[in-house]
Formats: C-alpha cells, structure tokens, sequence
C-alpha cells in the first residue's frame, strides 16, 4: 500500500488469547490488519512489547511513520483507569495495576489512549455502526459474560471513577445463581451466551426427548447458545421455553437500563446476536409495553451490532481525538 497523504490511527483489540491490531483511516474504515498471540502466561511487559513492536511494523510496513500517526487507541478486558491508562483488574489476562499506556509507548511512541473492550465497542457503534447518528447509546455484549458500555454525547460514560457501567451486574432473577463478581442473580448469570447454554444443557439432560439431544450430536458438552433457538426454530417445545426464558430475563435487564439511561438506541453485541430479530423484534415489544412512560416518553429500539469482528478495533481507534485535515 502506498503512503497516504491524511493521518492514519492504531487500533488494538487485546483479548485473553490474541492481540488484534489494525490501522485506520480518519472514517474509521481498516486499511491493514494483523493479529499476535497474547500469552498471558507472561509478564506484562513481554505481551505490551510484542503489542507495541507489531504494531510499529505493521504502521511501517504500509508505508507509515509514527508521525503519520495521529495516536493508538487500546480496548483491555476489565478495569480500567482510562484517564491514566492503567489495567487497574484484568482477570482474563491475569493484571493487576498495569501502566499499559506508559509501557505501549516506550514501542510505538504516539498518544496511546486505553479503555474497558465493551465501552470502546460502544463508542465504536457510535463513530461507525449500528448506532451511527446518535450520540447517546448503550451496548450489552452477550458472550461468556455480559459486558456493557455506554455512551452519553458522543462519549463514553463510565461513571465517576473505574469500575462503573457494569451493567451485566444489574439484579435480575432469583434462582439464587452465583455471579463471578461474587453476588447473586446478576443479569450476566441469565442473559450470557454461557448461561443460554448452561441452561440448555440441564434441559437436554431432563429431556432427551428434545431435540436438543438430537442437534447437540448426544453430546452435551457440544452445546451451545445458537441450538436452543434452532430446537425453537424447529417447534421443540424444550427450545420454546429455554428461548423464552432468555428473552425474558434480558428484556428485563434493557428495559431497567432504558428506564434509567433513556438511550437514543440500545445495541447488542456477542455471538447471540447472529439471531438478529428472533431476539430484537420480542426484545422491543417488550420495551413498547413495560419501558417507563412508555404511552408519552420516548422508547428506545434494541438493534444488533454491525462492527463484528472488527469491533474491537475500530472501538479502541475511536477513543483517539481526531480532526481531519485540509
């Protein structure tokens, strides 16, 4: 790729098993892309090394200079001190109190700007998404947990120190399920893709005469959160009721968020989402009948995220101030 006249951005997705690394444009389109392992297993210093040193190859190997760079943007898993880009809690990776910031730029030295994942994808569903044009929104991302990330003017809220916007962490339920944060019934321990399937394997087991025996190949451990809504699909009534169920519990967690945040637009992320309007048309209807002043307010639509799995790269990218050019 020849060099280009306008600035580019480094956005980098670390996850617990590969660090994903791109270079953006100024309309947050990824112009090259590269990815490494994480190996969590080794020091911090090690993994932001590898982080920093790839990327500066991958800005020169396009034809880029740090200069051409207007700052890099990193989305971490846990708790994060983004005014001081410090990984305060990390439990996928293993971190506690790591300056990441001040460490990625000893190798790639531009601003570096760091937040949690979910509140960059929020913002990145803002800048270029399903919630382009609307400068308030909140997103729930639905995998092995249920990660949150809201967005109030343009710009990410994460409440008045770390630690906050923890919205898989709202009360919802009472089964009496044990959260990993340690408390009871969180939404996260109802609405995750992990607690989909949890909740489809018991069924499978107590009922081998679903079809979810059947489509998970007599092997419960090959379950996962797409089948109960193929049994559904299919009119098996074990699917019916798991479907329900989880829509149930997550129409209740949107609709506490709607009612607290009164969102523009509230986007969900995560592989559950590939079920796009078998979860979002019930999610909605639920909103029009149980929001808050729903007859005379405004009620928010639950739409799916677009970014896929590029999310987390244009989300960090989005955390660097911009200004274009000319």
């Amino acid at each position: 790729m020849s060099k280009r006249e306008s600035k580019v951005i480094v956005g980098i997705d670390l996850g617990g098993t590969a660090v994903k690394i791109g270079i953006l444009n100024q309309e947050y389109e990824i112009l090259a892309q590269t990815s490494v392992p994480t190996g969590a297993e080794r020091t911090y210093g090690q993994v932001i090394a590898d982080m920093g040193k790839t990327a500066m190859a991958l800005l020169t190997g396009n034809g880029y200079g740090w200069e051409d760079c207007l700052g890099a943007g990193v989305g971490s898993p846990g708790t994060v001190d983004s005014e001081n880009g410090i990984v305060l809690y990390s439990n996928n990776i293993r971190w506690e109190h790591v300056p990441l910031a001040e460490e990625l730029k000893k190798y790639l030295p531009v601003p570096i700007y760091a937040d949690n994942d979910a509140n960059c994808a929020a913002l990145g569903e803002v800048v270029k998404g399903a919630a382009k044009g609307y400068g308030n929104a909140v997103l729930l991302t639905l995998g092995t947990g249920v990660g949150g990330g809201i967005v109030i003017g343009g710009k990410i809220f994460g409440g008045g120190h770390p630690g906050g916007a923890e919205l898989g962490h709202i009360k919802n339920g009472s089964e009496g399920r044990k959260c990993t944060c340690g408390r009871y019934d969180c939404l996260e321990t109802y609405a995750s893709a992990t607690a989909l399937r949890n909740d489809a394997k018991k069924m499978a087991a107590e009922h081998p005469e679903s079809l979810l025996w059947e489509l998970c190949g007599h092997d419960l451990e090959r379950m996962n959160a797409k089948l109960p809504f193929d049994a559904a699909a299919l009119g098996d009534g074990c699917g019916k009721r798991l479907v329900e169920n989880y829509i149930g519990h997550l129409a209740d967690g949107i609709t506490d968020i709607a009612n607290i945040f009164r969102p523009d637009i509230i986007v969900l992320g995560g592989g559950v989402c590939a079920q796009e309007g078998k979860l979002t048309e019930p999610l909605n209807r639920y909103l029009e009948e149980n929001c808050f002043g729903a007859s005379v307010a405004y009620v928010p639509r639950t739409v799916t995220a677009s970014n896929g799995n590029d999310a987390g790269m244009i989300g960090a990218a989005s955390l660097v101030p911009i200004w274009k050019e000319g």
